[in-house]
Order: C-alpha cells, then structure tokens, then sequence
C-alpha cells in the first residue's frame, strides 16, 4: 500500500478553523500546491468540511481538513459552526488560522478553548502578511505570519507542522502477538461489501502485520477451513476470521488453538478493546422496549443480509427475547444525545481514527451508555467471548470479575 492509498482512519487529521474569509482554503491551497477548496472574496464560500489526503514529511501520510468558519450566523450558519465542532472530535493537530488585519476574535478564542480542552496540539497561523510582516499586535501564542495568496511561509509552516506530531503510544494490529516463523490462518469471506478485487481494511493490516512480525499467513475463505488444516503439517498458531463466521470457525478450529476475529483486534488497535468487553455485560439488563444503537465509521451499499441492520438486530432479539428498537448510524455522524440509548454496539471503527473512536467512547462513558463493538458482541452471543479472548488473559480476568 502506498501513501496515496493509505486509509483516512491511519492519516494524520489536520484541521484548519478559522473566521470566515480568514484564508483557510487559501491556505490549504497553498500547502497542497494545487486548488483543493474553492477560494473567493465572499464570507461563507466554504459551506462543508473539504478534506486533501498527502504526505507532510516527517508527519507522513495526513489528511487537510478544511473547515466552514467558526463565525458564521444565521441558521445554516449554526448548522455550518456544528459541523465545524464535529471536525473537531477526530482533529489530530489544529491550524487556527487568522486574519492579520483583525487579529484574534472571539470566535477564535472560542477555538483556542476548545483545542486546549481536548488536548489538541495546535499552531495559530497569521494569514494576509502580503507584505512579510504582521500588522496586527504581537500575541504571545502566534506561530507564524504568512501570505497564502503569495506562497510566503509555506514551508515554514509546514515544517511547524511537522514539529507537532501527537503524542501516541505505539500500536500494533498483530504483530506483537506473534514471534517469527508463527503460523496465522486468516479466514476471509468475500465481503460483498468490498470494492471488487480488494480485501477489507482489517484483513489487509493483518496480513502487513504478519510480514512484519516475520512470520508466516495463509489466507482461505470459510468454506476452505478444513482443507487448509488438512494441508498443514501442525495446526496454526493463531486464527483470525471475520466475526460473521466466528461459530463456523470454532467448530472447525481445535481448542487448542487460539481463535480471535478481525473485528476484535481492530477494537484493540483503535484502544477500544476493554471498553466493548465492559459494554457487553450490560445485555442482560435489556429490557422491552429499550432502543440499541448500531453505529458504523463508514458507510457502504447495504446488502439484504447486511450485518448491522439485519444479522446483529435478529441475534440481539433472539438472544435477549426482548422487543428492542433499532437505530442506526454511519459515517461521520454520531449522536451527541445518548440518553435514549440503552446499548450502542459499534463496528471495529476502521475507517476512523483514534482520535474519533475515543470521542465516541468518551461521549458514551459520559452519558454512562454502554457500548461493545460487532466482535465482541458476536462472540458472546455464540457463547465463544472467552476463546476470542484468550490472547488477552487481562480482559478475562475482567469477564470473571
């Protein structure tokens, strides 16, 4: 996979916010070297969040978020500001960007408040110095003075931005479970899904990862499981398959061997994993009436046997005997409110990143709403939550508590 075909959920999120008719497009223009957002004099050209994927070195792989300004008014104004807001929950770094003559609004200050209590790092921007000099009062918190309609301090800011790399604790998909020369037998059913000729996200960090570890992959579909134990000279040291197949591969895999599934490691590598196993305790307090709701990080053509609002609904009744409602949501789109929720079962959160996962674990956890994610769900009501889990003896203990 190269830089250009690097998912959105593994990019850097850049945000640039701002007044209206700061310059933000310009901007973004300017650091891309090519006309991604529309540029006018008027207030408010920019009405949705416009986003450029590139490689920012030392950052790597990145995606520029352009954004609606934080002043606007009126009533698609207000929508504009909540989508501007919505930006802000998946921001890795910030980019307020200012417009030399006025200087700092208090807009901006509302801004500043809010990368400061998210804890985003964040670069103030003087946009407009045309001639290479700030007009405007010196601030203590200005990074840089640049002209995006002149090219000047581009390359400053973009090696600024550089210096702001989040601080992250390493992550891994698989790799730290195996040793070199390990065995993993992938099983991947043809998701419909999928864009034709391609494997899902998480099937291919899996296989990336098993390089990387040195060790070894083979990869069959569900209907291949036998004949691929049958072909192999000892059984597998580890099994990943796709949730939807899990009861299948339980049966077919020994118990000796250990068996997760694609959507638990993704939960794990999002740093969702111990929150789902939380979350999944709470099916047995599900009463008549109580509304669940799926969400999904991204959104696809639905299938007629699609897993989220058809085969996760059907398993959730069948094992409660409840009436529950069903909600969905997908995309970028999160409910603010939970309140009405009594579960949130949420997908392995592929096409987002941390930084948007955590938000939504942490809107859940505020309004104590318990959330799981589709592995973990799966696994236990097909009574097999503690074998998926035997590569984390910690979440275990957990379950036995």
């Amino acid at each position: 996979m190269n830089l250009n075909d690097t998912p959105a959920g593994e990019r850097l999120h850049i945000g640039f916010f701002g007044c209206r008719n700061a310059g933000k497009s310009s901007l973004i223009n300017a650091i891309a070297a090519q006309d991604v957002a529309v540029v006018s004099p008027e207030k408010g050209t920019t009405t949705d969040p416009v986003t450029k994927a590139m490689e920012l070195l030392p950052l790597g792989p990145v995606l520029l978020i352009d954004t609606p300004g934080f002043d606007d008014t009126g009533a698609l104004g207000d929508l504009r500001v909540k989508r501007t807001r919505r930006i802000l929950n998946k921001t890795d770094i910030a980019v307020l960007v200012l417009d030399d003559i006025l200087g700092i609004t208090s807009a901006d200050q509302e801004l500043l408040k809010i990368f400061r209590e998210k804890n985003i790092p964040y670069l103030i921007v003087r946009n407009k110095c045309d001639d290479g000099t700030s007009s405007a009062a010196s601030c203590p918190e200005t990074d840089l003075c640049v002209s995006a309609v002149k090219r000047r301090g581009i390359e400053a800011l973009k090696e600024k931005l550089g210096q702001l790399i989040p601080q992250e604790k390493p992550r891994s998909f698989v790799r730290d479970l195996l040793l070199p020369q390990d065995l993993v037998l992938l099983i991947t059913p043809m998701d419909k899904a999928a864009p034709k000729g391609r494997l899902i996200l998480p099937q291919q960090q899996a296989i990336r990862d098993i390089l990387e570890a040195n060790a070894l992959a083979l990869v069959c579909q569900e209907t291949e499981i036998t004949a691929a134990l049958h072909r192999l000279k000892k059984a597998p040291d580890l099994v990943i398959c796709d949730s939807q197949i899990f009861q299948k591969a339980a049966a077919a895999i020994p118990e000796t061997v250990p068996l997760t599934s694609f959507s638990i490691l993704m939960a794990r590598y999002k740093g969702f994993l111990a929150a789902a196993v939380d979350g999944v305790a709470s099916l047995t307090r599900l009463a008549d009436g109580d509304t669940v709701l799926i969400s999904e990080g991204c959104t696809h053509h639905r299938q007629c046997n699609d897993i989220g609002t058809v085969k996760i609904p059907h398993w959730l009744t069948e094992y409660t005997q409840k009436k529950l409602r069903f909600e969905t949501s997908s995309g970028q789109t999160f409910p603010e409110n939970l309140q009405k929720y009594r579960l949130i079962v949420h997908c392995g959160g592929c096409m987002l990143n941390p930084r948007e996962m955590l938000y939504r674990m942490k809107c859940a956890k505020d309004q104590d709403v318990p959330m799981t994610n589709y592995g973990i769900l799966i696994a236990h009501l097909h009574g097999i939550l503690h074998r998926s889990l035997t590569l984390f003896p910690h979440l275990i203990a957990k379950l036995k508590a």
